[in-house]
């Protein structure tokens, strides 16, 4: 199985965590690992050790970020080149990652994992609107 870490900036990977799994329940081989102001420099070596630990018991990981260049990126990045199968997904948004957990099997491959993360986020998001007195307009007719 593919093991999932979540990180971003603040409160992003807690919050997240809780909307999937009050969505989806809570996953197995999912672990969150924020990255706040106060522990800013330890933040590097709990993301390594976190991913080191899920590695050993899956065969591969996947790190979701908030944003690519910020630091939780940037460490994921530098995390990658020091451990085979990690790759590494920025832009995480809750429809990806409630996809991701119900479409993730025992035979997962990351790659694919990666694809349909990339692609479901892209379609999570979207615009909508609904035209001021489009009802009153209906009523017209």
């Amino acid at each position: 199985m593919i093991g999932f870490i979540l990180t971003g900036h603040g409160h992003f990977s807690t919050g997240l965590k809780s909307a999937l799994d009050m969505i989806a329940g809570p996953q197995s081989a999912f672990e969150i690992v924020p990255f706040e102001e106060e522990g800013a420099g330890t933040y590097g070596d709990k993301l390594r050790e976190a991913v080191k630990a899920m590695r050993a018991e899956t065969d591969g990981v996947l790190i979701f970020c908030d944003l690519m260049g910020g630091t939780p990126f940037n460490q994921s990045m530098m995390i990658t080149a020091e451990q085979d199968n990690v790759s590494v997904v920025a832009g995480t948004n809750l429809p990806m990652l409630i996809d991701i957990v119900m479409s993730r099997t025992e035979d997962s491959a990351i790659a694919d994992l990666v694809s349909e993360a990339v692609e479901v986020g892209k379609e999570g998001v979207c615009h909508m609107e609904l035209g001021a007195g489009a009802a009153d307009d209906d009523e017209d007719e």
